[in-house]
């Protein structure tokens, strides 16, 4: 939950920096554009995957530009659906959502949304008795949230 709503309000400040750099994009108050970053992180989340996939051959050939075009339809559809936030046309939409992709993931590194780390051991030996005589890559993931119980379960080795 608290992830969610980081990202809510990452994409919340970056919207509200579009609004005030783009010119054609516009909202009544700040409150319009927490609303209209919801509908656009809820539009990103459920209706964008199966855009792509439905596109996905045209995708495909178009090495991946498609997806531009998909999140500025996304983009103005907020404005469509959000009242307060208005759009002019789909191409000031189209730099506005390439725009907000930028900002919001410049001030998500700034945020320090946990990342995952993965720990990678190599064994030349056979760590467990049944398995054959090749090499064994092991790769084991984990949270940086979960740093006692990683050092427990490395203890235990």
């Amino acid at each position: 939950m608290i992830d969610f709503l980081i990202r809510w309000v990452v994409n919340t400040f970056a919207l509200l920096i579009v609004v005030r750099l783009v010119p054609g994009i516009q909202a009544a108050q700040w409150e319009t554009v927490a609303v209209a970053a919801l509908v656009l992180g809820m539009l990103n989340a459920f209706l964008k995957p199966l855009l792509i996939l439905f596109t996905l051959p045209f995708n495909v050939l178009s090495l991946g530009l498609l997806t531009f075009l998909i999140n500025g339809l996304l983009f103005y559809s907020v404005s469509k659906i959000v009242e307060g936030f208005h759009i002019v046309d789909f191409w000031t939409a189209f730099w506005g959502s390439i725009l907000f992709s930028i900002v919001s993931f410049i001030l998500s590194l700034f945020v320090g949304a946990p990342m995952q780390k993965m720990n990678v051991r190599f064994y030349k030996d056979r760590p467990f008795p049944d398995m054959d005589d090749s090499d064994v890559i092991d790769v084991e993931g984990k949270s940086t949230d979960d740093e006692d119980e990683n050092k427990r379960i490395s203890d235990d080795r």
